[in-house]
């Protein structure tokens, strides 16, 4: 017999990315599980294969968003050195094995 909370979600769409992408990894883990009928391991696929468009529409207007944010011209994303990341961290934890 099919979970009512699963088959019920199926026709519902996600309130948030936040909610479809943590919907999608439930469905993602259940699914490698291996351990669902035939029947309930399509209808799991299909309900992800919903879920992964609306995750990637979602995506892409937040995208866009930023574009129009940027005027048309996105950022070039440069990473911190790694000396830089390394020594701004330095000394500002405690060291392991410390149990001050």
């Amino acid at each position: 017999m099919a979970d009512p909370s699963t088959t019920s979600k199926a026709s519902l769409p996600p309130e948030t990315f936040e909610a479809a992408l943590a919907e999608l990894e439930k469905i993602v883990a259940t699914m490698e599980g291996g351990q669902l009928p035939l029947a309930e391991a399509l209808a799991a696929y299909q309900r992800g294969a919903e879920l992964l468009q609306y995750c990637q529409a979602a995506l892409k207007d937040a995208e866009q968003q930023v574009q129009v944010l940027e005027r048309g011209v996105l950022k070039a994303f440069a990473p911190a050195e790694p000396d830089a990341a390394a020594s701004g961290s330095e000394g500002s934890g405690p060291v392991e094995g410390d149990v001050s």
